[in-house]
């Protein structure tokens, strides 16, 4: 186990653990996070409409076996997919926020 003594927040943690914003290891964390956070509200928005990975496939002119990638965080999603799914199948609206 690494020794995380003497770190005082979150983002020295994160540093410690996969290196400074920018490198390879950091962006893959940070991709995989963002990944199975989507996954998460995909999964809560599905369930909280009562529908089924089927149904919620049908209504978005998908398949059954990519909803269950994405809320599984094991696919790969392009946004134009992201918004259909949300909004055509969920009846939800994306809002995207820039850092």
């Amino acid at each position: 186990m690494k020794n995380y003594k003497g770190i005082k927040d979150f983002d020295e943690l994160l540093n410690k653990k996969y290196g400074e914003i920018g490198t390879e290891k950091r962006n893959d964390f940070e991709e995989r996070s963002h990944m199975y956070i989507i996954s998460e509200m995909l999964k809560e928005a599905r369930k909280e409409a009562k529908i089924t990975q089927e149904q919620l496939a049908i209504k978005a002119g998908t398949k059954k076996s990519y909803i269950s990638k994405l809320e599984n965080a094991k696919g790969n999603i392009q946004l134009s997919t992201l918004i259909r799914i949300f909004e055509t199948g969920l009846g939800k609206r994306i809002g995207l926020t820039f850092m």
